[in-house]
């Protein structure tokens, strides 16, 4: 399969998943429980991405200065600091970590 065949069938996979949402019954979206896990997974796909971008590196588990940065981003975020003040003082604690040599 070339690199074209394989784009236009994605193409045609993803205009036929956006048809077939089209279709499903709005009675179907609207239940108390169906609403409760479409939220729950956007957390969860969230938490599972912000995961794997911490501590993956291709096929291997790298502990590196993104793991404090995250727990600093998170406990700021529990403190309820603002948005850019968390993305700040992460990245600061990441840059300086890596400043006194801790890269993998």
């Amino acid at each position: 399969m070339t690199m074209w065949t394989a784009t236009l069938l994605a193409a045609v996979i993803c205009v036929a998943l956006k048809v077939v949402g089209y279709l499903v019954p709005a009675g179907w979206l609207e239940h108390e429980r169906s609403v409760r896990i479409t939220d729950l997974l956007t957390v969860a796909l969230l938490g599972a991405l912000v995961a794997v971008q911490t501590v993956g590196s291709g096929m291997a588990v790298v502990l590196d200065a993104r793991v404090p940065a995250v727990v600093v981003a998170g406990v700021l975020l529990r403190l309820r600091a603002s948005f850019l003040v968390v993305v700040v003082v992460a990245a600061a604690v990441a840059a300086l970590l890596r400043l006194v040599g801790w890269t993998a």
